[in-house]
């Protein structure tokens, strides 16, 4: 449950921010989340589905005024549910399905907004192990 992924490179990346309605705490949907997350992983991982890995994130109320751009203001509490993908299309097809629906549903029930947009990955890297500069 909480060990590192592996992200492949050509990945599909979907990034879904989910803002509570006033007065849910987190505390109130940790449930619907985590049972929703276990049936996405159980059902749709690998080969029965397309799913890779997954994250979820709590807004830490942290705007950072060196990596942005533009006027930086704040952000609205919220969750940001972070999954992999081997197509967009799979995960389409594992969303429509009644077993994730079913624990989706609970989940939208304390959501005021929640939008779940789709990347495809450009970049991805690591640093350089510390040794390698002395080889070189």
């Amino acid at each position: 449950m909480f060990h590192p992924v592996s992200i492949p490179f050509g990945c599909k990346m979907m990034f879904n921010e989910v803002k509570l309605k006033p007065g849910v705490t987190l505390e109130d949907v940790e449930m619907a989340l985590g049972e929703m997350c276990n049936v996405v992983k159980n059902t749709y991982g690998g080969k029965k589905g397309g799913f890779i890995a997954g994250q979820v994130y709590k807004f830490a109320g942290f705007v950072s005024d060196e990596g942005s751009v533009g006027a930086t203001g704040s952000a609205e509490d919220h969750i940001a549910i972070v999954t992999f993908w081997n197509s967009f299309e799979e995960h389409e097809k594992s969303h429509a399905d009644t077993a994730f629906n079913e624990k989706f549903s609970a989940l939208a029930k304390m959501c005021s907004e929640s939008r779940e947009l789709g990347y495809d990955m450009l970049w991805q890297g690591d640093p350089e192990p510390e040794d390698a500069d002395a080889a070189h």
